[in-house]
């Protein structure tokens, strides 16, 4: 699953660097193995943006960041060039993605994330929860949050030394964090959107499809 990450990545051509960060040997060896790039971090990291702080300090000459979880080996090149691409707007300091393709299902699914935009297309707030509630008989055009994230490296400094607080923790969303210390997300809306694994049962599901890509290949 790392291999197919790390390779992903490398496909946009819009990276420097590309660094896998562990606090797992065996993924360090595993990275190793195949010829990527890794650092093994401390194991007491809260989170990815804490672990994404310490390697900065290995890597302090870049100005943004992207941190790619482990469990999206299904990652799109062009998703990660369109979060890049914000960075263009010298006021964006944290870039993150959201999709207007969401079911009804999914509304209601605690484990996909909903966001609220301003009129800027920066984050008003995420929540488990439908937002906004749909109270009158509109239907209201739902935006579905895809959690890949960019950060300035001066802002990324900022933020793992906030400490947490009781929204994040409520709704177990770290990016609240951030917007209550007073951060703006950007938010890029975009049509992408490939398959993560957020709870056992997406396992097979994307096995299933790097199955049949890597059969693909070989043809």
């Amino acid at each position: 699953m790392i291999q197919h990450v790390y390779e992903r990545v490398n496909q946009s051509g819009l990276f420097n660097k590309v660094v896998v960060a562990t606090d797992d040997k065996r993924i360090e060896q595993e990275v190793m193995s195949f010829g990527g790039e890794v650092v093994l971090t401390r194991s007491d990291h809260r989170s990815g943006t804490d672990r994404c702080g310490e390697v900065i300090d290995v890597f302090p000459d870049f100005d943004v960041v992207v941190n790619v979880q482990g469990d999206e080996p299904l990652v799109d090149p062009n998703q990660l060039d369109e979060l890049l691409n914000a960075f263009q707007d010298e006021q964006v300091e944290i870039a993150t993605l959201g999709t207007p393709r969401i079911s009804t299902e999914e509304i209601a699914n605690a484990n996909r994330i909903k966001v609220v935009l301003d009129a800027a297309n920066n984050a008003l707030y995420f929540s488990r929860s439908p937002i906004p509630f749909e109270r009158n008989e509109t239907t209201y055009p739902f935006l579905k949050h895809i959690g890949l994230y960019g950060f300035r490296t001066k802002t990324l400094r900022q933020l793992i030394a906030y400490k947490p607080t009781k929204l994040e923790e409520t709704e177990s969303l770290e990016q609240l964090r951030w917007l209550y210390y007073g951060h703006q997300i950007r938010v890029v809306e975009t049509v992408i959107e490939t398959p993560n694994i957020d709870v056992p049962a997406d396992v097979d599901r994307v096995l299933q499809i790097l199955t049949r890509i890597t059969h693909q290949s070989f043809k």
